[in-house]
């Protein structure tokens, strides 16, 4: 069965369900994908199993709701929508793909017409596009572009990449002229075109839009400088360390306590699960933050005071050159 789209591989899971004998299963599924929850859990139902969703947001494999589920005594947990990490799990994990079923050629001979300057084009994917980028490099080759899709292994099909993982395009950003980026959404197209100094198209298969993301980038640097600028003026500050699964890194936190504290500026750590705006304002008396979990939260929202992830940290305290972290990017390698 389809799901407006995509395959979420309901027999798959099923036969997961039996033949684990999981009494309890925990769904879990990123936004776009929640609406189809309750016919899921209509199916595993018929298992004998009993199904509960997850409602909490959930922005990637980082994030997969253990702790609850060890709260509800779950079995089994099916996670959707992005593939595994390296993470050890204390409760069962079984991760699906949701491959998408909608075609990229289209959208991808739409593309085409707005690199024409362009000889060697770099694509890249979500994990729901990923198979379909043979697909697109048959268009390019068929307009006289080469396409070039990396493969470094960690992550699961070449040329995809995730909101934080961009090994996939740092590893070519210098064999070509540009990015072509495939699927829904700026989120991951901005973390791509933010990574490197090459320009970057959006390619929306659902929509059929197509859009450079100059402007797009400039006005993340503005607001990014000026935010490094006031974190400069800021006597306390708050490192947050995230609660996530994926997102913990105390010891990156306790490394930037002490670089704040060796400035001459006072430094607290801060655990949160969810990192917003209403979250940081329970604390007035600090004046800046550092984030250490999703670095996406810091470069995708805007918060009253400065959070800044720990790369523009480094910039801060002139320890990195700003011209520097504008081309190499704003993500360590161990997110």
């Amino acid at each position: 069965m389809l799901f407006s789209g995509f395959d979420l591989e309901e027999k798959r899971i099923i036969n997961e369900v039996l033949q684990r004998k999981a009494k309890r299963v925990l769904i879990q599924l990123p936004e776009g994908l929640k609406k189809h929850g309750p016919q899921l859990a209509e199916i595993l139902g018929r298992t004998g199993a009993l199904p509960i969703i997850s409602a909490d947001p959930c922005y990637g494999a980082c994030d997969v709701t253990v702790d609850e589920a060890k709260n509800l005594a779950i079995d089994l947990i099916v996670h959707f929508g992005h593939s595994k990490t390296d993470t050890q799990f204390t409760i069962p994990v079984i991760f699906i793909d949701a491959k998408a079923t909608q075609s990229v050629s289209k959208v991808v001979k739409n593309a085409s017409n707005y690199i024409e300057e362009w000889q060697r084009v770099g694509l890249v994917t979500t994990l729901q596009h990923a198979r379909a980028l043979e697909d697109a490099k048959v268009v390019l080759t068929e307009v006289g572009k080469e396409a070039i899709v990396a493969d470094t292994g960690v992550l699961k099909y070449p040329g995809q990449v995730t909101g934080c993982n961009l090994h996939n395009v740092t590893a070519i950003v210098d064999q070509v002229d540009g990015f072509l980026f495939i699927g829904g959404g700026r989120f991951h197209a901005l973390g791509v075109a933010l990574s490197t100094t090459r320009p970057t198209i959006a390619a929306n298969p659902y929509t059929g839009e197509v859009a450079f993301l100059k402007d797009e980038v400039q006005r993340v640097w503005r607001r990014r400088f000026a935010e490094i600028h006031e974190f400069r003026k800021a006597k306390r500050i708050g490192v947050i360390v995230g609660l996530k699964i994926g997102q913990k890194r105390l010891a990156r936190a306790v490394q930037l306590k002490k670089l704040v504290e060796d400035s001459g500026k006072k430094a607290t750590i801060l655990v949160l699960r969810e990192i917003t705006e209403n979250g940081l304002q329970q604390f007035p008396t600090l004046n800046a933050f550092i984030n250490t979990a999703c670095p996406r939260l810091a470069l995708d929202n805007s918060f009253h005071k400065p959070v800044l992830t720990p790369r523009e940290v480094l910039v801060a305290f002139d320890r990195l050159e700003w011209e520097t972290l504008c081309r190499e990017g704003w993500f360590e390698s161990e997110i």
